[in-house]
């Protein structure tokens, strides 16, 4: 459930050559200066009739103001002892290597067993940031890191990163069908027209930047790293499939298995029980939103993806004719 507010207001002259941020904290103080930063991040709030997603823009006085936003009816979550592979933690931020199976974030059907209960549980502290720190997400299936803030500020400083393109996300992926070479994909995603749970390439949705380059070519399928600009959800699901590549075993754009002609059992096996999409998230880089300091990090590929991959490259090795 949620409740929609709408707001409005003039800015008055003490308040010339505040920030944004600054000036409706003062304006609106019914609502923490937290929320009122994340609502002009996330494109709720118009300076004189024009969205203004930086929050350190100054005022002028006497624009008018317009806050148009949902508040989410606030729902505790339940600590859960829930093991988590932590690749890095300090004061401020962990960043963890997730595992497949695992929801992000409590939703419809999923009310308990994710990461955010696991969070809870293994740092009790961090429920007093908001979405217990969670910057970003993986879907379900998808395996491999993700950073979480443990305090305020890191948060609000990793998502200002988020927004302006400044965390580096490199995914692994399996598709179906070769590709020739590299390329990038840059197709607006949004709602599927007819089903609602799924994301399509749509005129009417949000720009969604995809930069993909072929790590291995097999037979009838390719291994790739690809980089994200944007994170649209779904995004490289959705826009491989828009290639008409879609990811090996992705249960929702991917179709039917199409395994090489004449392959062995055990590849055709792997390839039609794949029980999830071949997607991990292999590399993470940022700034630390504290200390400024940039860092990087890499997760193995998990041992679903390293057998099919191994097996894929039997398959082109044995069927390989050399042609004089």
């Amino acid at each position: 459930m949620s409740e929609h507010v709408s707001l409005a207001a003039n800015v008055p002259d003490l308040l010339v050559g505040k920030r944004l941020d600054r000036a409706i904290a003062e304006m609106f103080p019914d609502f923490s200066r937290m929320r009122l930063k994340e609502w002009i991040l996330a494109g709720h709030v118009s300076v004189d009739g024009k969205v203004v997603t930086k929050p350190r823009a100054k005022l002028i006085g006497g624009e008018d103001i317009t806050i148009e936003a949902e508040i989410e009816e606030a729902v505790t979550y339940a600590p859960e002892d829930i093991p988590l592979d932590i690749v890095y933690e300090d004061d401020h931020i962990l960043v963890v290597n997730k595992p497949t199976g695992l929801v992000v974030h409590p939703g419809a059907g999923n009310s308990d067993g994710t990461l955010l209960n696991a969070l809870l549980f293994h740092f009790p502290d961090i429920v007093h940031v908001a979405r217990a720190g969670i910057v970003h997400r993986l879907d379900k299936d998808t395996t491999g890191l993700m950073v979480v803030a443990k305090t305020v500020e890191a948060q609000t400083h990793l998502v200002t990163s988020l927004q302006a393109r400044q965390i580096t996300r490199e995914y692994e992926a399996i598709c179906t069908g070769t590709l020739t070479g590299g390329g990038m994909v840059n197709e607006p995603i949004g709602r599927h027209p007819t089903k609602r749970t799924h994301m399509a390439v749509n005129e009417a949705g949000k720009e969604a930047i995809t930069h993909y380059r072929i790590a291995e070519k097999y037979r009838a399928h390719t291994r790739l790293r690809l980089r994200l600009e944007s994170g649209r959800t779904h995004q490289i699901r959705v826009h491989m499939a828009h290639l008409t590549h879609p990811l090996v075993g992705d249960p929702v754009y991917g179709g039917r298995a199409k395994p090489p002609k004449g392959c062995e059992k055990e590849l055709l096996s792997l390839l039609r029980n794949f029980g999830r999409q071949a997607l991990h998230a292999a590399m993470l880089s940022l700034e630390h939103p504290i200390t400024g300091e940039l860092m990087e990090w890499h997760a193995p590929i998990p041992d679903d993806m390293v057998r099919l991959s191994a097996c894929l490259r039997q398959d082109t090795k044995d069927n390989y004719i050399e042609t004089y």
